[in-house]
């Protein structure tokens, strides 16, 4: 048990490492938002869809639908980025063909807002993928 906790600690220490060292480096692209399609998608002005890493809101969609929650979710996101420029780290493209990414406004990450603000859950698969993460997830 000692070795596993010893290996977590290790790996969250050397996750967080490296999110500072691309915080140094110039992985951010400032971009504007159009519009969200739910809690968890935008748009930019470019046409690019992202799709907000290691966080999942509530669908309007499909078979996990709660319109109400999902709604919610939707236009708190679109309140805070919907016309305005963010910072946007790409993490990844998911199946969709989406970008995976973090926002940031003013130094503030979207998704760890939103997740506090109690409109998202913490998508556990893809959490190592984001460093705030390890503050709210124990094992």
């Amino acid at each position: 048990m000692k070795k596993f906790s010893f290996f977590i600690i290790l790996f969250l220490s050397l996750n967080n490492i490296l999110f500072i060292e691309s915080l140094k480096s110039n992985d951010f692209k400032s971009i504007k938002i159009i519009s969200c399609y739910d809690g968890d998608t935008c748009t930019s002005s470019e046409g690019e869809k992202i799709r907000l890493a290691c966080i999942d809101t509530p669908e309007i969609r499909g078979n996990k639908i709660n319109k109400e929650q999902a709604f919610l979710a939707r236009d708190f996101l679109n309140s805070k980025v919907k016309g305005k420029s963010v910072s946007l780290k790409r993490i990844t493209t998911d199946r969709y063909n989406r970008t995976v990414g973090e926002l940031y406004i003013n130094k503030i990450n979207i998704q760890e807002l939103i997740y506090q603000k109690g409109f998202a859950k913490i998508y556990r698969k893809y959490a190592f993928q984001c460093p705030w993460t390890s503050k709210y997830i124990s094992d």
